[in-house]
């Protein structure tokens, strides 16, 4: 019998599943890892959560509502809201988060607070996936929106800027950080359209940051993922 697959739908080139395939190839090597992007479809054909393993969501330029210029948003929040009912692992990053709160019922605010770079967020619960970083990693910001707790999602992760960095609903994690880049996949958002949002200098600023905070966080991103990994694996 043919494993099902993880599905990431990818909003940007530049912005790609990477720690995240990483994990699954150590902890699933059987499982394959799917990407689309249905973002200028209306209707696009996308899988029952029966059919699926597992849901990755990524982040984007674009806002969780902006249906009129990218009306394929619609149909990702239907399908992120059945994948929760039917009890798939789920992992949306930044708009991917946004998505999943929507999804579930809760506001995005456009233009709530900006935050680009590595900064500390508060962990707030205990989760697998956050628990290798401790209680205070520091992260990569890179969003202005944010999103409010759905009803009956446990908050996870805060900062000062954004109430809601990390929420729990049932088998779904959203995370408004960035836990999936490496150092090759930074390079990869600053040689992107995403670089144009930085402040002159910005670029080294953030390489220069990168190189003293993936080191440590890398290694514990990668241990947290692999239990969504697992999950996936266990779904298949």
């Amino acid at each position: 019998m043919t494993a099902r697959p993880l599905l990431v739908l990818q909003h940007a080139p530049w912005e790609g599943p990477a720690l995240v395939a990483r994990a699954l190839a150590a902890r699933a090597p059987g499982v394959e890892l799917v990407t689309r992007s249905v973002l200028d479809h209306a209707a696009p054909d996308l899988p029952a959560p029966a059919d699926l393993a597992g849901l990755v969501v990524l982040g984007g330029p674009m806002g969780a509502d902006d249906d009129a210029r990218h009306p394929g948003l619609a149909a990702e929040r239907s399908l992120l809201a059945r994948a929760v009912d039917a009890d798939l692992p789920v992992l949306g990053v930044c708009l991917g988060m946004q998505l999943l709160a929507r999804a579930l019922g809760a506001a995005v605010h456009a233009g709530h607070g900006t935050e680009i770079g590595f900064a500390p967020v508060e962990v707030l619960a205990d989760d697998p996936v956050l628990r290798p970083l401790g209680p205070a990693p520091t992260v990569l910001h890179w969003h202005s929106d944010a999103a409010e707790l759905p009803s009956g999602a446990t908050l996870l992760a805060r900062s000062t800027v954004t109430p809601v960095q990390a929420f729990r609903a049932g088998s779904a994690l959203g995370l408004q950080f960035h836990l999936e880049l490496d150092a090759p996949d930074l390079e990869a958002w600053l040689a992107s359209p995403a670089a144009g949002e930085l402040a002159p200098g910005g670029a080294s600023e953030l390489r220069a940051a990168a190189a003293e905070v993936f080191p440590a966080v890398v290694p514990g991103a990668l241990s947290g993922l692999a239990a969504f990994a697992d999950a996936v694996r266990d779904r298949a």
